[in-house]
């Protein structure tokens, strides 16, 4: 299939300056895979939409924002568009209210307003992709794995022991505890069930997932063999790395974005989904972060190119 007729692109990062949660590479990724994008993978720059929370921001990075530019992509795709989501900022786990389901919890990322995005979304977001068009999301958050609900895992669950860490970070990950303390705060309502915050301050642009009762949810099964693919920064439960300037010795990154960097750089010729995942694991492994990026996809996916980089080069 000749994929790459059009080429679109939402890149997110969220810093959260001036809380407690606050990161400093996030936007630093999603800036840098801005300039990737559009030299190696021939992204028009007109077509790369970057949210960031940064002073000054025009559109931030809220649960709302976040899902708004996404469907439009989506709503824009036709068969043969390759289209692409970076997300570098906190993520969290929720108690999942979907049966069988084998951690009893879901993944979810935190947007600057703290609207979570969850993998119930991602869902929805795939099952609408016209046939054809692929979506592939780079997720740097903690308990990024499993980020699209029911998609199938390539490259999973690391066997290998870990670690103890030879590097100082904080991890990208915000407790459902205190994000249940943010919203209360806002909500004054006295419940531990997130979703009832979640839809008294968001209400219709709050999460599917506590907006679709259960008996409804046959809309977000999963197809057969979907055009969503996740490479994700760490396994469910794990933490992903945010790196500091001090730490780093110089500009502040998360390890899992600055791995995929690395590894493109080190290979200019198309690289399959699985290999950028497994190579960026020897990278985070090398500099002794203890964190396993993952691969969902479907079979065809895990070696189709990433990107689908184009033959010819843009520049």
């Amino acid at each position: 299939m000749d994929k790459g007729k059009k080429r679109l692109a939402v890149l997110v990062g969220c810093n959260y300056p001036n809380t407690q949660y606050e990161l400093h590479g996030c936007i630093n990724d999603v800036v840098a895979m801005r300039d990737v994008l559009q030299e190696r993978f021939g992204f028009n720059p007109s077509h790369v939409q970057l949210l960031i929370d940064a002073p000054g921001s025009l559109v931030m990075p809220t649960g709302a924002n976040i899902k708004a530019a996404l469907n439009k992509i989506v709503n824009q795709a036709e068969a043969g568009d390759v289209l692409f989501f970076h997300y570098s900022g906190h993520g969290t786990r929720i108690p999942s209210l979907k049966p069988g389901h084998p951690f009893r919890q879901d993944e979810a990322i935190v947007p600057c307003d703290f609207n979570l995005i969850t993998d119930v979304d991602f869902r929805q977001l795939v099952n609408r992709l016209p046939k054809g068009a692929s979506l592939t999301i780079l997720s740097d958050s903690c308990h990024s794995g499993g980020l699209i609900d029911k998609e199938k895992e390539q490259v999973g669950a690391s066997t290998v022991k870990n670690t103890t860490t030879s590097v100082s970070y904080r991890a990208k990950s915000i407790p459902l505890e205190s994000i249940l303390e943010h919203l209360t705060s806002l909500t004054s309502i006295n419940t531990s069930d997130i979703g009832t915050h979640l839809l008294e301050s968001f209400g219709a642009d709050a999460s599917l997932e506590f907006r679709i009762p259960l008996l409804e949810s046959d809309l977000l099964k999963s197809l057969k063999a979907d055009e969503g693919i996740l490479l994700s920064g760490c396994q469910a439960n794990e933490t992903s790395a945010d790196m500091n300037a001090t730490e780093s010795g110089g500009k502040a990154y998360g390890a899992f974005s600055n791995a995929v960097q690395l590894v493109l750089k080190e290979n200019s010729g198309g690289l399959s989904n699985r290999q950028v995942v497994m190579l960026a694991r020897k990278v985070l492994e090398a500099q002794g972060f203890e964190q396993h990026p993952c691969l969902y996809c479907s079979d065809g996916n895990a070696d189709a190119t990433f990107l689908w980089q184009p033959e010819v080069e843009p520049y």
